[in-house]
């Protein structure tokens, strides 16, 4: 049996999982309920159950386990400053914990920090020394590969907050910052989806109108995408707005980062031959950036919906090292 480590990519409602070769391979994949409303013992729990899980699959226990985490995550202990989700998990000793059951090495970190690992490590950063990934998801995840390194600070959070940035500071939605219109409430699948609701709230019609008044939280961000694939006019209008944002929030972050590329995942990115080419157009107009005209690739990540276990188990080889 070859030598294979375990990632895990935690969320508040579902727990992706993989075992991972050295060569960056992913040998088996998992998706289950994270049970983190049932809060951190619970959660310990079925991380312990599925490396055993894992263990008895493969014959062997993994080398070492990677987890990515939302929030200012400390790789010795795990989520150490979360506001608002998994319920519990802030300041919980989760690493040494798992450390402690399963005998093998255990470390953590940031979901968004994780995904450029993968990136840097398998995908469009593969080579790069300067790049930028966001994850248009529940929220917005950043991260910076900066002259080749991704660089973590005492507060466990450079790179990662880029989201907080305000961008309609009088008339948009309340972030738990405590700020408004923030490009996490406004560049984020969520937020495509509030527009949308929003928009079926005062009666303008749509194909979504009936999903709407039997259930609103039915409208999600795929629905939206869906429907404007459709032609729904609504659908494309909000798509539309939502872009728009969401370019606004890389002209500013491509200024900060300097990236010599953009890569966009999660959810929302799967949607990206509905939005991308317009995405880039406006990026490309509003750069001020040498040499004049100069435009910065906008790509969306080759590594699907298990970039983060990557990114972990990445993580998990670079500390066995």
């Amino acid at each position: 049996m070859s030598a294979y480590v375990l990632g895990f990519d935690v969320g508040g409602t579902r727990m992706k999982s993989g075992a991972v070769d050295p060569r960056g391979r992913l040998l088996a994949k998992d998706v289950s309920p994270s049970g983190a409303d049932a809060g951190p013992r619970a959660l310990l729990g079925r991380l312990v159950a599925a490396v055993r899980k894992a263990a008895r699959e493969r014959g062997a226990l993994p080398r070492a386990v990677g987890l990515g985490f939302p929030g200012a995550v400390r790789p010795d202990l795990g989520v150490a400053l979360l506001p608002g989700r998994l319920q519990g998990l802030e300041g919980f000793p989760l690493v040494p914990r798992l450390r402690k059951a399963l005998g093998i090495p255990v470390i953590a970190d940031n979901d968004a920090r994780v995904a450029m690992i993968a990136e840097a490590a398998y995908g469009k950063a593969r080579g790069k020394r300067w790049a930028l990934t966001v994850t248009l998801g529940t929220g917005v995840g950043t991260c910076p590969l900066l002259d080749g390194r991704i660089l973590r600070d005492p507060h466990l959070q450079f790179g990662t907050q880029a989201s907080h940035i305000v961008m309609q500071a009088r008339d948009g939605r309340l972030c738990f910052t405590g700020a408004r219109g923030t490009a996490e409430m406004l560049c984020s699948a969520t937020a495509l989806a509030n527009q949308m609701r929003d928009a079926l709230a005062r009666g303008i019609e749509s194909s979504l109108s009936a999903v709407w008044s039997k259930d609103p939280h039915a409208v999600d961000a795929q629905a939206v995408f869906d429907a404007a694939a459709r032609g729904d006019v609504l659908a494309r209008e909000e798509v539309g707005v939502w872009t728009e944002n969401l370019g606004w929030f890389l002209v500013s972050a491509i200024h900060m980062y300097a990236p010599q590329v953009v890569i966009l995942s999660g959810g929302a990115a799967h949607a990206a031959p509905l939005f991308l080419k317009p995405l880039r157009a406006q990026v490309g107009r509003h750069l001020f950036r040498w040499p004049r005209r100069s435009r910065v690739p906008i790509v969306v990540s080759t590594l699907g919906d298990h970039a983060g276990v990557l990114g972990a188990a990445a993580l998990a080889w670079e500390a066995l090292a």
